[in-house]
């Protein structure tokens, strides 16, 4: 499942985001509303999706499912020159990143991020920053296929 670490450069993102939790999981709504509006984006980097949330600091801490986090449905810009009506733009700070493959369907996600935060990161060398974390999709990603692929982008910072 790991993959390596990686030092993210900046990366513009342009799309729909909604509050969300992890006991109300809202992601297909979000990305229905998304995907009819992708074509009137026109600086598109690549073909990659980006599913994306961005926790209050401190989230992890004492987790609670209905705690409510931002997340999006979005792909990445050459710039913020044309921004499509109702869609957003969100700015990913350069920074260290682990990153994931998940094998499976998305349904089967939960047990790729149980691994992660309950095995991987309390044994490595890393704690977790408070970044935007992130899936990116691309030309393997198959949703519910047991074949699919996606890389899974967990932001983090070097124990001291």
């Amino acid at each position: 499942m790991f993959l390596r670490t990686e030092t993210l450069t900046e990366k513009k993102l342009l799309g729909n985001t909604l509050r969300a939790s992890f006991a109300k999981n809202n992601t297909r709504t979000l990305w229905q509303g998304f995907m009819p509006m992708r074509k009137e984006i026109k600086n598109v980097i690549g073909t990659d999706l980006y599913s994306l949330e961005v926790y209050e600091p401190g989230f992890f801490a004492s987790f609670n499912p209905e705690k409510e986090f931002d997340k999006w449905a979005c792909v990445e810009v050459t710039d913020y020159n044309s921004i499509p009506d109702k869609m957003k733009m969100l700015v990913v700070p350069q920074g260290l990143y682990a990153v994931f493959l998940h094998k499976g369907s998305a349904s089967e996600g939960v047990k790729t991020y149980r691994y992660i935060f309950e095995t991987w990161l309390p044994g490595s060398g890393y704690t977790l920053a408070n970044r935007p974390h992130f899936a990116v999709m691309g030309a393997k990603y198959k949703s519910e296929d047991p074949s699919s692929e996606e890389e899974i982008w967990i932001p983090v910072n070097a124990k001291q």
